[in-house]
């Protein structure tokens, strides 16, 4: 089901012309323009399941009640006033569900959006879900009739236009279960978590894929681009082999951080258990090290005593060195935050947390609305510029002095 070309031309509109959070997330953004079509989308998806016919089919001839116009109607949220267009039947007998005939005051539309939708992306458990809590029954047809038009809202929201600059940019991936063609396969959700020069975070997309690999995100950055981002000053990626060059062919003065967590873990995986502990101190001198230089040092000394025996495992760090090392050229503050990807696999936890009842998704589009509609709810806390960032932007502006000019 296609959204009217009037409503998509505006919403495009809407999109193309955020350049701040405030246009995208505040209470008169883009987003709240998208919660409005995907409701009032719902509203007509109802009347056509109440009235048994699509508009304009000629079932509609003689049936006994047809459409009447359209309503004006605002509603009260936590985030302010929604006006919203409701349709009318004849009849005078249609009672939407996900806006009551006389309700005027209702709790955050997006916990209805997710009960309806996050807690069941199949139409059995969708349909139970509405049944439970309203009390009444839905076809499937409903159901598929509501949904196609999230998923578009979805795919317009994906396809946004973005900020021209970004301090940092953190690339991870999550692995689920989804049925693809009669098999349950794992798939990884990746995510691209984005702190903008003025420091707040927002989630610039959502990709699923059944591999991670440098190829597939070689076409994500290349769709960053095509979005408009110019400028990443640093990247923060875990230790996926090619990855590093895969940014670089894009942004090729971009600074690459390997996620000194990842490389630790993949390090340990060649140490016996009964040198662990032992080799683990002696690595905490490599990446604790004040300098470059006294990580090298630690390196070195690293390597005369555990290389012979643990080849393997060291040349993680002897090989990718300049990749692991980029965090030791910022001050401790920048340093925290790029150390790791932890920034993402913080979103990353939320993410478990709101999909912990889903054992496995029945496709990909119902993995994205259930990670979309959480990520929504999650981005209302990041209103505030993260710690210290008038610290941290200064010290970019001078390390990044020709980047960041044209856009302070």
């Amino acid at each position: 089901m296609k959204l009217p070309d009037e409503i998509y031309q505006q919403l495009k509109k809407d999109l193309e012309n955020a350049k701040t959070y405030e246009d995208l997330m505040g209470k008169e953004g883009a987003i709240k323009n998208l919660l409005k079509n995907a409701i009032e989308g719902m509203l007509d998806a109802e009347l056509t399941e109440d009235l048994g016919y699509e508009k304009y089919s000629p079932a509609g001839i003689n049936s006994g009640n047809s459409r009447n116009g359209k309503t004006k109607k605002t509603l009260k949220n936590d985030n302010g006033k929604l006006e919203i267009s409701v349709p009318r039947d004849r009849n005078g007998m249609f009672d939407p569900v996900i806006v009551k005939k006389y309700e005027r005051t209702i709790g955050p539309i997006e916990d209805k959006i997710i009960s309806m939708y996050a807690k069941g992306m199949t139409t059995r458990d969708i349909q139970s879900h509405i049944e439970e809590i309203y009390g009444l029954e839905v076809s499937p047809a409903f159901i598929s009739n509501v949904t196609e038009k999230i998923i578009h809202l979805v795919t317009e929201w994906q396809s946004r236009p973005l900020e021209p600059i970004y301090a940092i940019l953190f690339f991870d991936a999550i692995f689920f279960k989804v049925r693809d063609e009669g098999r349950v396969i794992s798939k990884a959700a990746y995510t691209c978590l984005g702190v903008d020069i003025n420091g707040r975070k927002d989630l610039l997309g959502l990709w699923i894929s059944q591999t991670e690999g440098a190829n597939f995100w070689l076409g994500v950055i290349t769709e960053l681009r095509n979005r408009g981002v110019e400028n990443i000053l640093i990247a923060c990626v875990d230790g996926l082999k090619g990855f590093p060059e895969a940014i670089n062919t894009v942004f090729p003065e971009t600074e690459i951080q390997l996620c000194i967590i990842h490389v630790i873990r993949n390090t340990m995986k060649y140490i016996s258990y009964k040198d662990m502990k032992a080799f683990m101190k002696s690595l905490k001198q490599v990446y604790n090290a004040p300098t470059e230089e006294a990580g090298l040092e630690q390196l070195k000394i690293l390597n005369e005593t555990w290389g012979k025996k643990y080849f393997l495992a060291l040349k993680i760090w002897n090989n990718h060195w300049t990749h692991i090392s980029t965090f030791f050229k910022y001050p401790e503050e920048i340093r925290r935050m790029i150390y790791t990807t932890n920034a993402v696999e913080s979103l990353h936890r939320q993410f478990r947390k709101v999909t912990k009842s889903k054992s496995i998704f029945p496709n990909d589009d119902a993995l994205k609305k259930m990670l979309f509609l959480a990520y929504r709810d999650l981005s209302k806390k990041w209103i505030r510029p993260v710690v210290n960032w008038p610290f941290i932007i200064s010290q970019l502006s001078v390390l990044f002095k020709e980047k960041i000019a044209k856009f302070l």
